[in-house]
């Protein structure tokens, strides 16, 4: 698969301007074993200013460009990333019941696309995922998202769980889509302030999620193929969601 070199940076010194420069990371990667001065000067920088960053394999690198990356890449993020904590308090004074989705180990870049288009067609407010195994916002993302993301909320956080236990603590009721769950989605009460739970189809949403959520739902299907896609998942509990706050006039 070929990249775009307008996807990425490559080389020590280009990488620290980018982020000097306040250019929006996406994450750095940085190649296994790498040591020296300039290494521990980026390491530094990554740190303070809370830029994701990965220790890769040689041949990551190599396969992303194969002209002089000195053991460093940063993948340029397509959009810029916004603070839940400033979006949450606006929403509430704007008399607005927030709808929000959090997105637990979803890595593929369609999928993500195909969500956040879902989340915008249904009047979700933003969209929350980690710093780690999330999706690369990259332009199949945003292409994936028939352009949504270029306007819409995307905030990255270091931990999933201590975002969710502020965001429950802020009035938002935690619900988790599973299909484990015993209650259907038509049968549970998703009024009110809520942040949809959604993981991926192999990992599923961490132990720790399910955990601290107040409510664990699942979609009824009846073919033969077990479970659905998640970008498909995502529109059917924010359908329901909105069909629920219909019925009871509320505004979103």
């Amino acid at each position: 698969m070929m990249h775009s070199e307008k996807e990425f940076i490559f080389g020590m010194h280009p990488v620290m301007e980018a982020i000097k420069g306040g250019r929006q990371i996406d994450r750095v990667l940085v190649r296994q074993g790498l040591r020296g001065e300039l290494y521990h000067e980026l390491m530094k920088m990554v740190a303070e200013l809370e830029v994701p960053w990965q220790v890769v394999p040689v041949e990551k690198l190599d396969y992303i460009t194969r002209k002089n990356h000195q053991g460093v890449i940063a993948w340029l993020s397509a959009i810029e990333f916004q603070n839940i904590e400033n979006i949450l308090p606006r929403l509430f004074e704007e008399g607005k019941e927030p709808l929000l989705l959090m997105l637990d180990s979803i890595s593929d870049v369609r999928n993500f696309g195909a969500i956040v288009r879902s989340a915008l067609c249904f009047g979700a407010h933003a969209v929350i995922i980690p710093e780690k195994n999330s999706a690369r916002i990259s332009p199949d993302a945003v292409k994936a998202s028939a352009g949504a993301l270029n306007t819409y909320p995307v905030c990255r956080v270091k931990s999933l769980a201590r975002c969710l236990t502020y965001l429950k603590e802020s009035g938002l009721k935690a619900v988790a889509a599973t299909e484990k769950a015993r209650e259907e989605i038509s049968a549970a009460d998703l009024r009110g302030p809520a942040v949809i739970i959604l993981g991926s189809e192999e990992k599923g949403i961490s132990r720790e999620l399910l955990t601290v959520s107040d409510l664990q739902v699942s979609i009824p299907v009846t073919g033969t193929i077990g479970s659905l896609n998640v970008s498909v998942s995502a529109g059917i509990i924010l359908y329901e969601v909105l069909r629920q706050r219909s019925s009871t006039g509320k505004r979103h």
